[in-house]
């Protein structure tokens, strides 16, 4: 059994000191709430009315007096009706009204029975063929949303939902973070950008730059503002230029590669250069390289300056670290307050004999009967297990894992 590796920091310890420096971005944006989706809410929105604003009815179909309909087939007069939008007049007695979905209930009806249950006869009377209950098909004002109630929490992440309630509260503006600034950058001579060179004409050793592709799509999904700075060539010379230029105007610099103690590695003799590092070794698998700094313009503490972040250069590795520590980290700048993705307990439909050293995040794919499959090769390399699964067993250090064991699936739907 491989042997915990104590000098390692745990991932836990590794987000705790990353969201220590996420401090909440400045001054709020007004945007149109229909171009509000994946936003970040910055502060509580507060219903000025009630929803609904009467009591109203929730089905087509006839408003009646319950005393008057006390069994089936009683036949009554149509004396209104009333379509959403309208509001009729108190209710006749001795009648019904007929009343359609969302319409406002008239002022003497307690129930409406829906129009399945209701014959309309020649003479325009109708007969109730069902005896109703007591309120029943009403939805009574301000049962949904009271008046001066929160309805949604400052730091929520807006999604399609959240703006359809916005807009019920009235709503078609609504304040939320400034979108994170981000310098995106890759390091490596051996990178060829896909549609530069085609397949056949690749130089040996050369590979495509797949990590700028995913990271970029993240990064807009978050809400980003993504500046591309490209492929700097491995010359520290270039790396201090690059790195100082984003230091303006940037939240975050993000790199993938160039941060281990190589000759060919420039990143992290950079950032020291420009301003301040940490190199962690996570304990985690796919991972374990990390980096976070802060990077200054031309090195000066007074000048402009950019949280730094650098991930590893094996593209499973990248994907997953950003999607523990990047992803986080932006979504506290924005001002979300739980940003841990939520784990569900699914059955293992594998074995996992060898316990590693470190934590691992395995690509898994579920079912249709709910058990989770294990992508066969969980090399940190392997991109097309980041595309085959739907998400990742959080396996803790030094366990194995036996077909039929619980463990804590995270849904990739959870962290995009």
């Amino acid at each position: 059994m491989t042997k915990p590796q104590p000098h390692l920091m745990t991932l836990d310890d590794a987000l705790a000191a990353v969201l220590a420096q996420a401090a909440r971005l400045d001054t709020p944006h007004t945007v149109d709430t229909f171009d509000a989706d994946g936003r970040v809410l910055w502060a509580d929105a507060v219903s000025q009315l009630q929803v609904p604003p009467l009591d109203n009815s929730a089905m087509d179909g006839y408003a009646v007096r319950r005393s008057e309909v006390q069994a089936a087939g009683v036949v009554l007069p149509v004396s209104q009706r009333i379509a959403a939008g309208h509001v009729g007049t108190e209710l006749a007695p001795g009648t019904v009204a007929r009343i359609f979905t969302g319409a406002p209930i008239p002022a003497g009806a307690d129930a409406v029975v829906m129009q399945e249950d209701v014959e309309a006869l020649s003479d325009g009377s109708v007969r109730v063929n069902a005896v109703p209950k007591a309120d029943q098909w009403i939805r009574r004002a301000g049962e949904d949303i009271a008046n001066g109630s929160t309805v949604l929490k400052g730091g929520t992440r807006l999604t399609p939902a959240a703006l359809g309630l916005a807009a019920s509260i009235g709503l078609g503006q609504v304040q939320v973070a400034r979108k994170p600034r981000v310098a995106l950058f890759s390091t490596g001579d051996e990178l060829v950008m896909p549609g530069s060179v085609a397949p056949q004409d690749m130089p040996p050793g050369s590979i495509y730059n797949s990590n700028r592709f995913f990271l970029r799509a993240l990064l807009v999904r978050l809400g980003c503002e993504v500046t591309d700075c490209g492929i700097v060539p491995d010359n520290r010379e270039a790396t201090v230029q690059v790195m100082s230029d984003a230091a303006e105007g940037h939240d975050l610099i993000l790199s993938t590669a160039g941060v281990s103690v190589g000759e060919e590695d420039h990143v992290r003799p950079a950032v020291e250069q420009l301003g301040e590092l940490g190199l962690w070794k996570i304990s985690m698998k796919p991972g374990k390289p990390f980096a976070f700094g802060k990077v200054y313009q031309n090195g000066d503490r007074a000048a402009a300056n950019a949280h730094f972040m650098g991930l590893p250069g094996n593209p499973v590795s990248s994907f997953v670290t950003f999607l523990m520590l990047v992803r986080p980290f932006l979504l506290r700048l924005q001002g979300v307050a739980d940003v841990t993705p939520r784990a569900v307990p699914a059955v293992a439909n594998f074995d996992v004999t060898k316990a590693d050293a470190r934590r691992e995040f395995l690509r898994v794919r579920q079912t249709e009967q709910g058990g989770l499959e294990l992508f066969r090769n969980q090399s940190a390399g392997v991109l097309p297990s980041a595309v085959w699964g739907d998400g990742f067993v959080d396996n803790p250090a030094m366990t194995t894992i036996q077909k039929g064991d619980t463990v804590r699936y995270i849904p990739l739907a959870e962290l995009l």
